[in-house]
């Protein structure tokens, strides 16, 4: 099979996949938009031909004039009520159906989304199609809505005009399409120019876009009042604005060249010469047409010209810019999960023994193991501090027993029974985690805290005090967090945020957690009141915490140092501190600087 039919028949498979999709939410819609295209269509262009030559016919005939307004009655009450139909269809019907697919596929997508392993936004090439898609979802599905819409109203109109034409004259309907092929290589030409040019101004697009952002994004606010790069970004935007310029600039020309020689081409010699002459010696010459037919044959030609280069050049090259979308799409939804789940439902029970077995781990793509040789044993009810230098591998290490990632080699087991052979859900219901890079959610205080629509009151306030947090509460639990639908939102510090993500640790009914930096964003003093609740509130679970301010480590049963991915010390803080290692190290050099801090 030759490439440009491995590309049409990639472009029906995409379009047809995007139109079941479409159909499996909203089957009404669909045929809806099919219906809607031929009123919209149809009736007019039947009417330019039948209408416009059963009048001529009547005048030329001189009997039975009243003909004339019972005929204009009837196009009147055809267009008004094609109209019609499209309008109720459109108001009382369309605009709740497109809605319901709108929300419907979106769903969809994100359901995939979630079931995603962490490895597949660890990819960019994937994470930036999976973005567009998510993106561009509402766009594409009213742009193919239109598309097919249109498709469709141009196929029924072409069908039926040439069945007129072809009972008027069969000549007649060879000589227009034989005029229109003649030319359809420069209607395609055209379509390819302003695909190119609409693939090129995106490019350019992007880069201005880029800047653009950056003056209305607060992360970017105070980068660009405090530093003097505004003129920077200003000529950044204004050289991809004259890109784009220069762009249209360049294709102007070409297309409009095109244009003129299509256009003098089939409507100054197909349809003004060479098809004249064929009519006018079938009228005058031969007597086998009448003026109707003579009016008609010129409107269905333009009709036909008008179908043909929508359904070969126009729609199909739309359709190409979109089945470039729809692939994105399908790829995004058939992609496969590597985390799959065991056999086993892990129920909440107390804590059990974790042991991890000759561990590594390596990221997809990576040619060195980030993880080599992990071999650990975590008691219940201990109280775990994981401790090194950016890049020892400490996260990576919670991801995976968190089982966002699944271990290249060794294994991780929890009371005997290896982690893969639990559901995933199930497993990840047995931890609760705080991330580095948590995140407050634009909803009320107990649901950011319960992460569930249902928050029981008394808990999350429980979890609130022992997270540190002290803010007034005005509504309570009920109260709205950020200002992103609320105009009257709590904004909170990143201590405060940081204490509310902390709180969902203490909330949930789970015995493990794992906290990746806790008091990141706390002064010493919260620090140290947070590492308290966390032993009081946490004493019947295990718990597994990153730091970097060794301080919050002293309390804990064992501290790990980690070092290029490899555990290189182990014990209490005290006997760390004897051994006088990495972690000794560590230890002095902050104690030193808190010292020189308060000195000064």
């Amino acid at each position: 099979m030759n490439k440009k039919a491995k590309t049409n028949k990639s472009l029906i498979f995409n379009i047809l996949f995007f139109v079941r999709l479409l159909f499996e939410v909203s089957p009404l819609l669909v045929i809806g938009e099919f219906i809607w295209g031929i009123l919209l269509t149809l009736p007019t262009r039947l009417i330019s031909v039948l209408g416009v030559k059963y009048i001529i016919d009547v005048v030329t005939d001189g009997k039975n004039l009243e003909r004339i307004f019972y005929a204009v009655a009837v196009i009147a009450v055809i267009l008004i009520l094609s109209k019609l139909l499209a309008w109720l269809f459109r108001e009382f019907f369309w605009n709740v159906e497109r809605e319901k697919v709108y929300y419907g596929l979106n769903k969809k997508l994100y359901e995939k989304a979630k079931s995603l392993d962490l490895e597949s936004y660890d990819n960019p090439e994937f994470y930036n199609n999976f973005i567009l898609t998510i993106e561009s979802s509402s766009d594409n599905i009213q742009n193919l809505l239109g598309l097919v819409r249109n498709y469709m109203g141009n196929i029924i109109s072409l069908l039926t005009i040439s069945t007129v034409l072809l009972t008027i004259d069969p000549v007649c309907l060879l000589i227009i399409l034989a005029i229109i092929t003649v030319f359809l290589p420069l209607s395609k030409k055209i379509g390819n120019l302003q695909m190119q040019r609409r693939v090129d101004n995106a490019k350019y697009h992007r880069r201005s876009d880029y800047f653009q952002r950056i003056f209305y994004l607060q992360d970017y606010a105070k980068e660009v009042r405090m530093n003097g790069i505004r003129p920077l970004l200003m000529d950044r935007y204004n050289d991809a604005a004259d890109d784009v310029i220069t762009n249209q600039k360049k294709y102007q020309k070409k297309i409009a060249s095109c244009y003129a020689v299509q256009e003098i081409g089939v409507q100054v010699f197909g349809f003004m010469f060479i098809l004249p002459l064929y009519l006018g010696y079938c009228v005058l010459v031969k007597n086998t047409l009448a003026a109707g037919d003579f009016v008609a044959t010129f409107n269905g030609a333009s009709s036909i010209a008008m179908s043909i280069n929508f359904l070969t050049i126009w729609g199909l090259a739309r359709f190409s810019e979109q089945a470039k979308m729809i692939e994105k799409y399908r790829e995004f939804l058939s992609t496969g999960s590597k985390i799959n789940d065991g056999k086993t439902v892990s129920p909440v029970t107390e804590p059990k023994e974790i042991s991890i077995k000759n561990l590594s781990f390596t990221y997809p793509g990576n040619d060195k193991p980030t993880l080599e040789n992990i071999n650990l044993t975590i008691k219940p009810y201990e109280k775990i501090a994981l401790v090194g230098y950016n890049g020892a591998g400490k996260t990576t290490l919670t991801n995976l027993l968190l089982r966002l990632y699944d271990v290249s080699g060794g294994s991780i087991q929890i009371d005997g029974k290896d982690i893969r052979e639990s559901t995933v859900d199930s497993y990840r219901g047995l931890f609760a985690a705080v991330f580095q890079d948590f995140q407050i959610f634009a909803c009320s205080a107990g649901e950011n805290v319960a992460m569930d629509i249902d928050p029981e009151a008394e808990r999350v306030m429980e979890s609130l005090k022992h997270s540190g947090f002290s803010k007034k509460l005005k509504n309570g639990t009920d109260s709205e967090l950020l200002r992103e639908f609320d105009d009257n939102g709590m904004m909170l510090s990143g201590g405060e945020s940081q204490k509310i993500a902390i709180a969902r640790a203490f909330y949930k009914n789970c015995p493990y957690v794992i906290l990746d930096e806790p008091s990141a964003n706390l002064d010493p003093i919260a620090e140290y009141n947070l590492n308290q609740a966390m032993i009081e509130a946490a004493h019947n679970k295990t718990v597994i915490f990153i730091s970097h301010r060794l301080s919050t480590t002293v309390n804990a049963d064992k501290i790990y140092v980690m070092e290029n991915g490899k555990i290189i010390e182990s014990g209490s803080h005290k006997e760390l501190m004897e051994q006088n290692g990495t972690y000794a190290y560590m230890f002095n050099l902050q104690a030193e600087k808190y010292k020189t801090a308060n000195a000064e």
